[in-house]
């Protein structure tokens, strides 16, 4: 049974609860250690991300908690570091590195805040070749580590996400494989575990984690290691599906 769940978003960014209420909540399911983080500020993105004002607030409810709650579950204090932001990561215990825009011409665009605006953002800037935004995208990845000193990285193939059965694109178009096993290559060779992320499916954008099995399988094949997360935004969603993707995965 795991009993850790390392991404957990709360108010201080695009969750529903408060730091308190996940940790309340974590402990009722058994949990032995909680990670709370926030997504990284990013000038252009600062609805989703834990803004410069706040940073501190986070930091200290997180800290509190960790000493109220001591003797029955360890909380951790995370950030979700994407590669578009610059902050001061000393405060934290761990760094999640990921990915959640495209660039171009200086500029970057939201990749997965919606359908709508993903398909937009391809037909505006990639000319419609969602092959050259994968290219653009993975490239990126693959220097998450060495950008934000990531423990984990997240969500490998997030820009699958409104991608389901392949509605957008071929996932098996050799454009597309080359592009996330150029980023793979690179990233195993840091040591760092990929996440297996269930909260995709509960938030009904896929009916698997991320990564998709053929990327899963790639991983493997090059000697990477993976852990469990569930990027809950509610209470409700920490450690969902654990058990059924353990099995899948190969992880119990």
């Amino acid at each position: 049974m795991i009993l850790t769940d390392l991404h957990v978003h709360s108010v201080f960014c695009d969750g529903k609860n408060t730091p308190e209420e996940i940790v309340l909540s974590a402990i009722d399911k058994g949990l032995k250690t909680i990670g709370i983080l926030a997504h990284s500020f990013v000038e252009n993105d600062p609805e989703g991300t834990l803004s410069p004002e706040k940073t501190q607030e986070f930091i200290s409810c997180v800290t509190a908690l960790k000493d109220k709650y001591k003797d029955k579950i360890n909380v951790l204090l995370g950030i979700e570091a994407d590669y578009f932001s610059n902050i001061d990561l000393t405060p934290y215990d761990y760094v999640i590195g990921s990915v959640h825009y495209l660039s171009a011409n200086g500029k970057i665009y939201l990749l997965d805040y919606s359908k709508d605006i993903f398909v937009d953002v391809v037909n505006k800037v990639f000319n419609g070749d969602y092959y050259s935004a994968a290219e653009n995208y993975y490239e990126n990845v693959s220097n998450v580590v060495e950008k934000t000193g990531a423990d984990i990285i997240a969500h490998i193939d997030l820009i699958t996400k409104f991608n389901e059965n392949d509605n957008l694109f071929s996932t098996d178009n050799p454009r597309y494989i080359n592009a996330y096993k150029k980023a793979i290559d690179k990233l195993v060779t840091y040591g760092k575990p990929f996440e297996i992320n269930t909260g995709v499916i509960g938030r009904g954008h896929r009916s698997s984690p991320y990564p998709a099995k053929p990327v899963y399988d790639y991983i493997k094949s090059q000697g990477g290691k993976f852990i469990l997360s569930s990027d809950a935004h509610s209470k409700e969603g920490i450690t969902f599906e654990f058990s059924k993707w353990a099995k899948e995965f190969d992880l119990l």
